[in-house]
């Protein structure tokens, strides 16, 4: 126990006024010093905290008289605490010959036992800590020497790596200014740099996560899997989409940014006085690049089971990653400034090198200042059995920017309409042909925009329902089948794609 003096009466009322809660606690007299002590042991299993004697349950500051003997019966009682703490006793003076004393611990790092038992604090309730939550903390206490990453992959060698990925994380890493160039490309010299070799040169399991060839991961890591999947409606009774692939990291974080590009809504308009378009996605990009990043460096590859997941609904947008959070983070906690505490450091250390993610736990706050600048809300993170849930609101960003609450509910011009519309409420092909057209365009050229091969369908199915709109005209009108025959944008064309930008 340590004595401290520094305490100011400003202080002590700032927590009166605050209340109890998940870290601060009232205790009348030291006389309840064994439920205070249980509740000191639940505050160092968290994110540590204070009790405060001389206070009643409504946080009126009533004092005690406090005297050596005080102070010497607390410290009996603190030695009750397995694995050793220190906490720190303040006097604050509330009236004469009165005091308020503050005690106060720290987070521990260690499960921590009082007589033998150990506690959890629950918002502003203590209570004996669950056996599942013991387990957590005890692989918590081992993380920092043994953890599933910085073990062996047993009858793996660099034949079965992407030698090509790894070139790219190192030499990304040296132009970015965070490794030496070592003036070596061979493969045993990269994993040894990174760190990524164990037991004398054995390659480590990260190494396979981060650099495994697409067509090896399995049966040994069936884990390193990434799943999305487009639902129809908010629920999951009916698939639009639905793919697997396995591959490492970087790879899986690549796919999943391309089912993203795919199948997330992008309005184009055209800027005056310019030729190019420019495209906005519903949500900014890099918001949804550190949301990825973040499941593919924090999930625990431990479940052999396990997977990150994209899952896209009419509503809303989930990124899951198998797992849960630990060292005490909350999702409340990852909107404020906190420390980088990654549970595979080993893998956060190559997408940082990488470029991918930065360190000093700034990744949440990223991802909630890119959405506020876009006039967004920040992603809403929920710890389910097992999972961590990263959710993009979808509906309410579709109303923030006035797009159409629902893909359906745009102007379909055709059979063929592609989903990923713009408010105007022509499908993206069919912005890219008014655009091309600008100039006047052969039929040849505008399927070869679009990436269309059947030339009756094209014209019936992308031209035909902007000739009819009257957005694009031919140059030959009156010569429909000529070899000479070009189309291009009309002047309500133009008009109707500007709208995007107003």
């Amino acid at each position: 126990m340590r004595n401290s003096s520094s305490m100011t009466g400003s202080q002590l009322t700032a927590w009166l006024i605050s209340g109890e809660s998940a870290t601060l606690e009232f205790k009348k007299s030291t006389a309840e010093k064994e439920r205070a002590c249980r509740t000191l042991c639940a505050f160092a299993n968290g994110q540590g905290g204070r009790v405060l004697f001389g206070v009643t349950p409504s946080g009126k500051a009533v004092g005690q008289t406090v005297n050596d003997r005080t102070l010497e019966e607390l410290a009996q009682e603190f030695r009750h605490f397995e694995p050793p703490l220190f906490p720190t006793v303040e006097r604050v003076p509330v009236e004469a010959e009165r005091e308020v004393l503050v005690v106060t611990v720290s987070r521990s790092g260690r499960v921590t036992h009082y007589r033998g038992v150990p506690y959890e604090r629950v918002l502003n309730t203590t209570r004996v800590m669950p056996r599942d939550v013991q387990q957590r903390l005890l692989m918590e206490e081992l993380h920092a020497v043994q953890r599933w990453e910085n073990q062996p992959a047993d009858g793996w060698d660099t034949t079965r790596l992407d030698t090509r990925e790894m070139v790219q994380t190192l030499e990304e890493s040296i132009r970015r200014g965070r490794s030496e160039d070592p003036g070596t490309r061979e493969p045993m010299d990269i994993l040894r740099g990174m760190n990524l070799l164990v037991d004398g040169g054995k390659l480590s399991r990260a190494a396979v996560v981060l650099f495994c060839r697409d067509d090896v991961p399995l049966p040994d890591f069936p884990q390193l899997l990434l799943k999305v999947a487009r639902f129809k409606g908010t629920s999951r009774d009916e698939f639009l989409d639905n793919r697997q692939f396995q591959g490492n990291a970087f790879a899986l974080m690549r796919k999943a940014e391309r089912f993203l590009i795919e199948s997330l809504p992008i309005a184009g308009r055209i800027i005056p006085g310019k030729m190019e378009r420019e495209d906005t996605p519903l949500f900014p990009v890099e918001a949804l690049r550190e949301a990825l990043a973040n499941a593919f460096v924090h999930r625990d590859y431990a479940i052999g089971g396990g997977s990150v997941n994209v899952a896209l609904y009419d509503d809303r947008l989930e990124i899951i990653s198998i797992g849960d959070l630990h060292f005490g983070l909350t999702p409340e906690a990852l909107l404020r400034q906190h420390e980088s505490k990654p549970w595979n450091p080993l893998i956060a250390q190559a997408f940082y090198r990488r470029g991918i993610i930065e360190t000093w736990g700034r990744g949440t706050l990223k991802i909630a200042g890119l959405m506020r600048e876009a006039g967004l809300e920040p992603p809403l993170t929920t710890v389910h059995t097992g999972a961590v849930v990263v959710t993009f609101d979808v509906a309410a960003a579709r109303a923030a920017r006035g797009w159409p609450v629902a893909v359906e509910a745009r102007i379909k011009l055709g059979p063929s309409w592609d989903p990923v519309g713009t408010q105007s409420g022509l499908s993206e092909h069919q912005v890219q042909i008014i655009e091309m057209a600008v100039t006047p365009k052969a039929i040849s050229e505008l399927m070869a925009t679009v990436k269309r091969v059947n030339r009756t369908k094209f014209r019936n199915q992308v031209l035909r329902p902007l000739l009819d709109a009257g957005l694009l005209e031919m140059t030959i009108p009156d010569k429909p089948r000529s070899s000479n025959q070009q189309y291009r944008t009309t002047a309500a064309g133009l008009e109707r794609i500007a709208k995007e930008s107003n």
